[in-house]
């Protein structure tokens, strides 16, 4: 059996990649990590779902215990990806989506640099600005930081191995399944495809 592809995906905050994420699950070889996080949950959170909720302790304990792919320190909590979230699933042939801003996305690529880095982009900051404002659920203020904070994390997208633009849904999944179709075709992961070729005398 063929391990599953350990996936980086990175976006801006309005940039669509939940409704990405969304819309690529519904594929069963792909499945989203979920964190662990030491926040407390709030009224729309289930356990498991959203998060894994710990204490402050059982997460110490956990990075003592390295059991941790990656995680940060954020606002005063933790937040980490359990390995036990995405090797047993890699070992059983699932795709595994790790959802992370880019800072963590870099420490995934230093420890794994056979993760696959795609970074989703708006189609410009002027139309991530319409969108931020269209959900009406910040300040200009807020609005404009976010934006700042976007311009940083698009200049670094030069780092990912991939930057799909998300302008209409439908065109950005598709775009997602055609850089997977390319991995699968890389030389480098085409061992079983030239067996089958030279099988063929």
């Amino acid at each position: 059996m063929n391990k599953g592809k350990l996936i980086v995906f990175s976006a801006p905050s309005g940039c669509g990649k939940g409704t990405m994420l969304a819309e690529i699950t519904k594929d069963k070889n792909y499945r989203c990590s979920i964190s662990a996080t030491t926040r407390s949950p709030r009224p729309e959170d289930k356990e498991g779902v959203t998060y894994y909720f710990i204490s402050n302790d059982e997460f110490e304990e956990k990075i003592q215990r390295s059991e941790f792919l990656e995680y940060a320190g954020y606002c005063d909590h933790y937040y980490g990806t359990l390995l036990s979230e995405v090797d047993p699933y890699l070992e059983k042939g699932i795709n595994v989506i790790l959802e992370i801003e880019v800072e963590g996305a870099m420490k995934v690529k230093a420890k794994r640099p056979d993760a696959l880095m795609i970074f989703i982009a708006p189609p410009s900051i002027n139309e991530l600005r319409r969108r931020l404002h269209k959900r009406g659920t910040e300040s200009d203020d807020v609005i404009e930081q976010r934006i700042e904070k976007a311009a940083g994390e698009i200049a670094a997208s030069i780092k990912y191995d991939y930057i799909i633009i998300n302008d209409a849904l439908e065109d950005a999944v598709k775009d997602f399944f055609l850089v997977m179709s390319a991995e699968k075709l890389k030389a480098e992961n085409s061992h079983e495809l030239i067996g089958e070729i030279l099988d063929k005398k």
